[in-house]
C-alpha cells in the first residue's frame, strides 16, 4: 500500500525522515532516506533491521570504521559515458578518495569476518560482491598527488614543461630582485617593497613620479593612483615564455586526463554498483545514529500481526523532552491474542480492538500517534524505542483517521471527512490491517453519532482487524465489555492533583472527569450541580465508581511494579557481588603466583652467590684474609638484597636460603653524581621512562626515548644504572609503551606542515625551528615550510645555517616566487 504524504505528516514520520537525513554524509545516503518506504515483506524488514542493529554495534564498539570521503560522483561518471569527455582534477580526486573509502569499508568487514567469525553477518553479506578497483586507484595515484593536484611525473612531457616553468620563473625572480635592489638603492622604491603578481606576471610596484626612470611596461595602477605596476623590459620575454609554457601545461593535463578517462569508461557500470554500496552504507549508518539518539533497539519481530509493546516511547517527544530535561512517560501496549482457528500462527491471528477513553489532553491522541509512528518506522526498517522484552509483528496496511480533515474544495465537513475515511476502512480492512481512529463518532449529534460508531465497530470486529480507537461515548465502552475481541482501556488521571498521568490501563473504561475538570477550571458550582442533576445520580455514581476502580488498580499496579524493581535490583546486586568474588579470587591467585615466582628468582640469585662464596673460600684454602673478604662480599650482597629487593612492585628480604615476603612500595634510587655524557642512560626527574643521551650541548642534552627524540635541560635529567633498569624493567616498559606512544600520537595528530617565526629574535626563532624540525622528523612530515620573511635576511641566514648542519634534512630551498619567494624556506626531509 502506498501511503499519501499527509499520512506521514499526521503521524510525524516526515520529521523522522528529516532527522535521519541529517545524519547522512552525502547526497547518496540522503536520497535513500527520501526513498525509504513502508513494506510488508517480513524478510526485507528483518534484513534492514539487523543491518541497522549491527551498525549501532559498530558505532558503539569500533573506533576505526571509515567515515570519510563519501562523495557523490554519479554526475561525473554519467558525463564521461560520452566519448571525448574527460574527468577534471577535482572529479578525479573525489573518485580516488571515495574508492579508497569503499576499499577501506570492504577491508573492515573482511578483517572482522576473518578474526571474529562473522561479527556483522548482514553487513558482511551486503559487502560480499562489491568491487574495490585497486588498479584504478593505483592509476589515479600516478596522476594526482595526495592534495588532488596533477603530479609532475604524470607524464614525461608534463615533467619537462614544469621543469622549464620553474627554471624560467626562478630566472625572472632573480632578475626582478636584482632590478628591485638597484631601484631601492637609487631611492626609486621603498625598502620593504617586493615583486607583485598582476595578471599572472611579476611586476615591481613604484611611485608614478619615478615610473619613467624604470624601463618597462606599465600594466596597472592601484585604486588610489599612488602606485603603478611596471613589468621591467628585461623580463617581458621571459614572462611571455611563462604564458606559453602554461598553455602547454594545460594541454598536456587535458591529454593525460582524457587518456585515463578512456581507460576508465568500460568500468563505469561496476564502479556505479560500488557507489550504490557506498550509498547503502551511508543510509544504514544514518539510521543507526538516529537509533542511538532515540535509544532505539532491535525488538523481537515475528511474521504475524501483533503488538505486544513494553515501554514504548514517541521518538520525537523523547528528543524534545530530553533537550528540556523533562521525563517521558512510556506506554505499555499489549494488543495481541492468538486464535485457535489455525495451528499456523503466521496465517491467522485474531485481531484485538482497544477502545481508549479518558479525559481530554490525557494522552489519547499521543497513544494513537505513537502506535502509528512506531509501527510505520518498524516496517520502514528503522529501529524503535521499545523495551527489549517487547514483541512486534507485521501489518499489511495501516489505516488512520485523526485530526480535522474538512475540505472546502471537496465540500466536506469534519464529520463527512470522517465518514469517508470509515467507508474506505470498512471496505479494505482485513485481519492483517491496523486501524487507528481518534474521537470515534465525534463531530455530529451524539446519539446518532454514537450509534453509527457502534455499527462500524461491529464491522471492524467481524473483520478481525487490529485497532486502537479513542472515544468519549458510553455506548462504545459498554459494547467493548460485552463483545469478544474488543477491550476497554483508560488513560489514567490523578483526581487529587487534577492532572493527567499519561499512562494506559487495560481492562477498564476511563472516565472523562468532566465534572472534576469543570470544577478545577472554576465553572460556577450551580452550573455543575444542574448538569449533575440532568444526567442523573446513577450516572454520576457510576462514573465515581469507575474512577475508584481505576485508582485502586493503579495503586496495586504501582505496588507490584515496586516489588519487581526490588527483585531485579536484588538479582543485579547478587550477580555483581558474585562477579567481584570471582575477580578477587582470580587476583589473589595471580598475586600469589607473582610472589612465588619473584621469591624463587631471588632465592636462586642468593644461592648462586652463597655457592660462589663457598667456592672462593675453598679455593683460598681457608686463608683468613681471603675468607674475610669473601664473607664481606656475601654480607654486602645480602644488604643489597635487603635494600634493593623489589620484584614486580613487591619487596623481599633474604636470610641465607630463606626468603620472607614484605610489602613495600616501589623505590627509585638516586642517580650517580658523575656528569651526564653522551651514551649515558637517563630519565627525566619524577618519571620512570629511560632513554639514551645522544648529544650534550652546553646545558642541554638531546635524549632518545625509544623512537622519540627530545632536547631538554641537563638539570632536569638523572642518570640510572643498568642494574636499576633491570629491576624496573616491567614498569619502565609499561610506561614507555603507553606514555611515549600516546605522546607521539598526540604530537602527530596536531603537527602542522608550516611554521611562522616572523617577528621573533634570532635566538628565539632558532630554538623554535630546532624543536619544530625535531617534531617534523619524528612525524615523518616529508616536507615543511618555514615563514621567516624577507627583511634584512639575517633570520633567513640563521635558519639556513642550522639546516645545513642538521641530519635528516635532504634539501631546502626558497619557495616559488608566486607563493612567497625568499621569505619562505621549503625543507624536504629524508
Amino acid at each position: 500500500m502506498i501511503y499519501p504524504q499527509n499520512f506521514e505528516q499526521k503521524i510525524g514520520f516526515d520529521k523522522i525522515r528529516e532527522r535521519v537525513a541529517a545524519h547522512c554524509l552525502s547526497p547518496l545516503g540522503e536520497e535513500r532516506v527520501w526513498e525509504m518506504a513502508f513494506s510488508a515483506a517480513y524478510d526485507e524488514i528483518r534484513q534492514q533491521l539487523y543491518q541497522t542493529h549491527e551498525f549501532t554495534r559498530i558505532i558503539r564498539e569500533e573506533d576505526a570504521f571509515p567515515a570519510d570521503h563519501f562523495y557523490d560522483v554519479r554526475d561525473a561518471l554519467k558525463k564521461i559515458r560520452i566519448e571525448g569527455t574527460y574527468l577534471i582534477e577535482k572529479e578525479l580526486f573525489d573518485i580516488r578518495r571515495s574508492l579508497e573509502t569503499i576499499n577501506a569499508i570492504l577491508q573492515f568487514f573482511q578483517q572482522k569476518q576473518e578474526s571474529e567469525s562473522n561479527a556483522y553477518p548482514h553487513l558482511q553479506a551486503l559487502a560480499a560482491e562489491v568491487l574495490a578497483f585497486p588498479q584504478i586507484t593505483k592509476q589515479i595515484d600516478a596522476i594526482i598527488d595526495p592534495f588532488g593536484h596533477i603530479r609532475d611525473k604524470a607524464s614525461p612531457e608534463l615533467s619537462d614543461i614544469r621543469r622549464l616553468l620553474t627554471q624560467t620563473a626562478n630566472g625572472i625572480s632573480k632578475t626582478l630582485n636584482s632590478i628591485l635592489r638597484s631601484a631601492q638603492s637609487e631611492g626609486l622604491v621603498d625598502k620593504d617593497v617586493s615583486p607583485t603578481m598582476r595578471d599572472g606576471r611579476l611586476m615591481i610596484p613604484i611611485s608614478p613620479a619615478f615610473k619613467r626612470k624604470l624601463k618597462g611596461i606599465v600594466h596597472d595602477e592601484s585604486a588610489t593612483g599612488k602606485t603603478v605596476f611596471i613589468e621591467p623590459a628585461e623580463v617581458v620575454e621571459a614572462n611571455n615564455k611563462i604564458r606559453e609554457l602554461e598553455s602547454e601545461e594545460k594541454r598536456e593535463i587535458v591529454r593525460i586526463l582524457t587518456a585515463f578517462t578512456n581507460r576508465l569508461r568500460p568500468e563505469i557500470p561496476e564502479i556505479t554498483h560500488s557507489y550504490q554500496f557506498l550509498a547503502t552504507i551511508d543510509f544504514i549508518r544514518a539510521k543507526a545514529l538516529f537509533a542511538l539518539a532515540i535509544d532505539a533497539i532491535l525488538p523481537v519481530i515475528e511474521n504475524r500481526q501483533q503488538i505486544d509493546w513494553i515501554r514504548a516511547i514517541h521518538p520525537l517527544l523523547y528528543l524534545s523532552h530530553t533537550k528540556q530535561n523533562k521525563p517521558v512517560v512510556p506506554l505499555d501496549l499489549p494488543l495481541s491474542v492468538q486464535t485457535e482457528r489455525s495451528k499456523d500462527p503466521h496465517l491467522h491471528t485474531k485481531g484485538v480492538i482497544l477502545i481508549v477513553s479518558g479525559p481530554n489532553a490525557g494522552g489519547k491522541s499521543v497513544l494513537l500517534k505513537t502506535t502509528g509512528l512506531l509501527q510505520y518506522m518498524l516496517q520502514c526498517g528503522l529501529l524503535v524505542p521499545l523495551d527489549e522484552r517487547s514483541k512486534t509483528g507485521i501489518f499489511n496496511d495501516i489505516f488512520l483517521d485523526i485530526g480535522d480533515e474538512q475540505s472546502i474544495e471537496n465540500d466536506l465537513s469534519t464529520y463527512s471527512s470522517h465518514l469517508t475515511n470509515m467507508k474506505f476502512m470498512v471496505k479494505n480492512a482485513n485481519p492483517q490491517s491496523l486501524i487507528l481512529i481518534d474521537e470515534f463518532g465525534g463531530g455530529t449529534e451524539p446519539q446518532i453519532g454514537g450509534a453509527i460508531a457502534e455499527a462500524l465497530l461491529h464491522r471492524f470486529n467481524e473483520k478481525h482487524c487490529f485497532g486502537i480507537i479513542t472515544t468519549h461515548y458510553q455506548n462504545l465502552k459498554t459494547y467493548a465489555e460485552d463483545h469478544e475481541g474488543i477491550v476497554n482501556g483508560a488513560m489514567l488521571y490523578d483526581r487529587h492533583e487534577m492532572q493527567p498521568l499519561f499512562k494506559l490501563s487495560i481492562g477498564n473504561p476511563g472516565s472523562s472527569f468532566a465534572i472534576e475538570i469543570a470544577r478545577k477550571i472554576g465553572l460556577p458550582e450551580d452550573v455543575i450541580a444542574e448538569a449533575s442533576e440532568t444526567v442523573g445520580k446513577d450516572y454520576i455514581a457510576m462514573d465515581k465508581y469507575l474512577q475508584d476502580i481505576v485508582r485502586d488498580k493503579r495503586y496495586w499496579e504501582s505496588k507490584r511494579q515496586h516489588i519487581r524493581q526490588q527483585e531485579k535490583r536484588l538479582e543485579e546486586l547478587t550477580e555483581r557481588y558474585q562477579a567481584d568474588l570471582e575477580k578477587m579470587e582470580s587476583l589473589r591467585k595471580e598475586l600469589m603466583q607473582q610472589a612465588k615466582s619473584g621469591a624463587e628468582r631471588l632465592l636462586a640469585d642468593a644461592n648462586a652467590q652463597i655457592e660462589r662464596t663457598i667456592r672462593e673460600i675453598k679455593e683460598a684454602q681457608a686463608e683468613k684474609e681471603k675468607t674475610r673478604a669473601a664473607r664481606k662480599t656475601l654480607d654486602a650482597f645480602k644488604q643489597s638484597i635487603q635494600s634493593d629487593n623489589t620484584i614486580d612492585g613487591t619487596q623481599y628480604k633474604v636470610h641465607d636460603k630463606k626468603a620472607k615476603k614484605h610489602r613495600a612500595p616501589f623505590t627509585v634510587h638516586p642517580a650517580p653524581d658523575a656528569p651526564i655524557a653522551a651514551g649515558d642512560t637517563v630519565r627525566i626527574k619524577g618519571q620512570r621512562t629511560a632513554g639514551e643521551v645522544l648529544e650534550v650541548k652546553g646545558k642541554n642534552a638531546v635524549v632518545a626515548f625509544g623512537t622519540l627524540k627530545t632536547s631538554t635541560k641537563l638539570d632536569r635529567l638523572e642518570k640510572v644504572s643498568n642494574n636499576q633498569l633491570k629491576r624496573e624493567t616491567p614498569h619502565s616498559q609499561i610506561i614507555l609503551s603507553h606514555s611515549t606512544a600516546d605522546a607521539f600520537s598526540e604530537k602527530k595528530l596536531h603537527f602542522k606542515p608550516e611554521l611562522d617565526v616572523r617577528g621573533m629574535r634570532g635566538d628565539e626563532a632558532l630554538q623554535t625551528v630546532m624543536y619544530y624540525i625535531d617534531d617534523a622528523i619524528q612525524c615523518n612530515a616529508g616536507r615543511v615550510r618555514i615563514l621567516h620573511g624577507t627583511g634584512t635576511g639575517a633570520l633567513r641566514q640563521i635558519i639556513r645555517d642550522y639546516l645545513k648542519t642538521t641530519p635528516g634534512i635532504r634539501h631546502f630551498q626558497d619557495e616559488h616566487v608566486q607563493f612567497g619567494g625568499t621569505g619562505i624556506t621549503i625543507v624536504e626531509l629524508e
